[in-house]
């Protein structure tokens, strides 16, 4: 009995320390298939086999949980094979397997849990005689490393359907506004900062150049676009990058055989809230609605001749009326006169031919406002153009007591232009001067590009006159006003100057003050065929 209580400690730690080395194993085996896992599936069946075969087990499983929560499926050891009533069970079978683990029966069932949440489960059954000591502990620590690697799957999975949902949904709505954009009836194309085309729509495709998509995308613009100077486009676009405003402008083109009319948008766009990064250019086709337009304002043309009759007969009148009474007093002293009176005859037929010349020109003028204009243009210098209209008003007789002050820029664009109705207009508008500084003063006329616009020229009348008071200027281009004395003016010549400035896509703007003078303001579009002979 004395050997017996020495032999016990000594026959435990012998069997301790056979066993510890091949649970190691089996956990160092556990470890490096977790660590090199590509796939879950694969890495959990090693892990099983790894248990069976370090653990001597009958079967080793591991129950995790399906993505929707719903259910648990069961991964075994290589090789072994999942009966089918095992492959998969409900919640509720789930639970009835927990509440049915028995160890008395070597069925080992830990559940593998993280942060209080319920992810699966390690079962293991034993093997008939095997020494199985340490079962208990290995699975323990098997089941704490894999709790955590199978919540970090689930997330996983979670994020990685998040960015698949997400991203259907984003190429989705990317779709859409594609489609949208390449259902617009207008033209559109975007250009980043290095004037590059980034978008380039459906109408772009089917448009008068009809450049499809693939062979406009990442292309410079001006390899594209070759209507248009490439150095007037890189202004246009250039103006839209660094004022950030909004430009737009209308252009006639003839590339289909038939001229047509199209508004050009040229939009700012910041994709970082702060710089303009891309110039959005929308093109639309304005030639029914520029038809329309112009019949609109010939009716309305019309309309106002038919108003305005009566105001018409009444200037017409005045003249005529003062001829009749000059007739009378001739018929009634026809008989009383000598020779001697001869003079009396030759004022009076000077009056009647001075009041003839006014009705004419009263007709003219209104025959001009209401008749249709002529709509054959081409490039032409607008220096030249100024210098055609001041030989013409240089030789009137209102022009010997002014001043002409000449200030014409060199290297203008050309303007796309009809040279005869812009002198008409530069004429009216030097003649108005002249009047309004009753023949003596001081007349400037210059020429230069718009300063805040490069596709536009500038043409400037400055006057020393009387000025124009605020409550007239709102009403100046009206036809028949005029502020001059009855009998000098029609109050046709500024209105009739509105109309062919309008007719050639232009503006006028006047800027005055009463006793100092005016200057007219005159914007002409450039002509976008600059290598066109004048």
């Amino acid at each position: 009995m004395s050997g017996s209580p020495g032999e016990t400690p000594a026959a435990v730690v012998g069997a301790s320390a056979d066993a510890i080395p091949r649970e190691l194993q089996v956990l160092s085996e556990v470890a490096a298939a977790i660590s090199a896992a590509v796939e879950v599936d694969h890495a959990l069946s090693v892990v099983a086999g790894a248990l069976r075969r370090g653990l001597g087990l009958a079967s080793c499983r591991v129950w995790v949980r399906t993505p929707d929560g719903a259910a648990f499926r069961a991964v075994v050891a290589p090789g072994d094979p999942v009966p089918e009533e095992a492959a998969r069970l409900t919640a509720q079978a789930w639970l009835d397997v927990e509440r049915g683990a028995d160890h008395a029966n070597g069925i080992r069932r830990i559940p593998l849990q993280y942060e209080g949440e319920r992810l699966g489960m390690l079962e293991a059954a034993e093997a008939p005689g095997s020494p199985a000591r340490f079962a208990d502990v290995v699975l323990t620590i098997v089941a704490d490393i894999l709790s955590p690697l199978l919540a970090s799957l689930e997330l996983s999975e979670d994020l990685a359907s998040e960015v698949a949902l997400r991203t259907r949904e984003i190429e989705a709505q990317r779709r859409f506004t594609a489609k949208i954009i390449d259902t617009l009836p207008v033209g559109l194309y975007v250009i980043d900062r290095d004037y590059r085309i980034q978008a380039w729509n459906r109408k772009r495709e089917t448009g008068t150049q009809g450049i499809v998509r693939d062979e406009a995308l990442g292309r410079p613009v001006f390899e594209v676009l070759r209507r248009q100077p490439r150095d007037l486009l890189r202004r246009e676009f250039d103006a839209v990058f660094d004022t950030g405003r909004i430009e737009q402008m209308e252009v006639e083109s003839s590339a289909s055989g038939e001229p047509r009319y199209y508004r050009l948008t040229k939009i700012p766009m910041r994709l970082n809230d702060t710089d303009v990064t891309h110039v959005i250019t929308i093109g639309e086709d304005i030639t029914e609605w520029k038809t329309v337009q112009q019949e609109i304002a010939q009716t309305e043309k019309l309309a106002a001749v038919g108003q305005l009759a009566a105001g018409v007969m009444h200037e017409i009148n005045n003249p005529l009326a003062t001829i009749g009474a000059c007739l009378e007093a001739l018929e009634s002293r026809r008989e009383d006169l000598d020779p001697g009176h001869q003079h009396i005859f030759d004022e009076y037929f000077r009056i009647m031919e001075s009041e003839l010349a006014r009705c004419k020109r009263i007709v003219d003028g209104l025959l001009d406002f209401s008749r249709p204009k002529a709509r054959a243009k081409k490039p032409v210098p607008v220096n030249q153009v100024v210098e055609d209209a001041l030989f013409l008003v240089k030789h009137h007789d209102r022009f010997k007591g002014i001043r002409l002050v000449r200030q014409l820029a060199d290297g203008l664009p050309k303007i796309e232009a009809n040279a005869e109705q812009l002198i008409q207009a530069f004429l009216a508008l030097m003649l108005n001067a002249i009047d309004a500084m009753e023949g003596k003063g001081v007349l400037t006329v210059s020429t230069a590009t718009n300063p805040e616009r490069s596709d536009e020229v500038m043409v400037t009348f400055s006057d020393t006159g009387v000025g124009i008071t605020r409550d007239d200027l709102g009403k100046i281009f009206e036809p028949f006003f005029t502020t001059k004395l009855p009998g000098q003016g029609t109050g046709l010549g500024l209105s009739i100057c509105y109309a062919v400035i309008s007719e050639h896509r232009g503006r006028i703007t006047v800027d005055s003050a009463v006793g100092r003078g005016s200057t007219f303001y005159v914007y002409l579009p450039v002509s976008t065929r600059q290598g066109d002979d004048a």
